[in-house]
């Protein structure tokens, strides 16, 4: 079992090297990534911050407009190129940047709802893609200093994924149907990935982890 200490001496020693780094976590829907994400970040205090992925969902409308909204979250739901050139300027440190965020209660992104100014030492960004080997993700190995990928026990995640969707006003039907759908055929498409990570982590000792 990894330890949470184990990793906030990882996350640690990239704010140690004195200039600006980016942690990217990745794994499946649900297992965990925000809130891993969240923990080290509110551990480390003003040296880190947190940039979540899910800020370039595409609107609603846009999905509607291009018949993609049964498949939200999917690879091409994103604004990737946009990612990628957020990821960079995070990387850069050299400017103030302000970052969308994804609302789950009105299932749109925010824009400019996140400041990173240049004296953070650590940028978190957490998603699904950060290892998937496609034009244009692939660009982001090279932009992160490491990744973490989450791999918890697959029973529990769906579980907490189908509760997820039920707090934001899913049926249990509905949620059920996405979490084993959708959401699923995500999971099964990074899952190969897994093994671009610097660290794999199969189980987690984090109370309320990835709720």
């Amino acid at each position: 079992m990894t330890s949470f200490d184990e990793l906030l001496d990882r996350a640690q020693t990239l704010v140690d090297t004195g200039r600006r780094t980016v942690l990217g976590i990745a794994g499946p829907p649900a297992s965990g990534k925000t809130s891993l994400a969240w923990r080290i970040a509110d551990a480390l205090g003003s040296h880190a911050a947190v940039v979540g992925m899910d800020g370039f969902h595409l609107a609603q409308v846009e999905l509607a407009r291009l018949g993609r909204t049964d498949r939200k979250g999917a690879p091409d739901t994103f604004d990737a190129h946009g990612y990628v050139h957020l990821v960079r300027r995070l990387s850069e440190g050299r400017e103030p940047v302000y970052a969308p965020e994804f609302r789950r209660e009105i299932e749109e992104p925010i824009a400019g709802a996140v400041p990173v100014p240049p004296g953070v030492r650590l940028v978190i960004t957490e998603g699904n893609y950060l290892l998937l080997d496609s034009d244009p993700w692939d660009t982001l190995r090279s932009l992160i200093d490491e990744v973490w990928y989450l791999q918890p026990d697959e029973d529990a995640r769906i579980a907490r994924l189908v509760t997820r969707h039920r707090r934001y006003g899913r049926s249990l039907v509905e949620a059920q149907q996405r979490a084993r759908g959708s959401d699923q055929r995500n999971a099964d498409l990074i899952a190969p990935t897994a093994d671009r990570a610097d660290v794999l982590v199969r189980e987690m000792d984090l109370p309320h982890f990835a709720v």
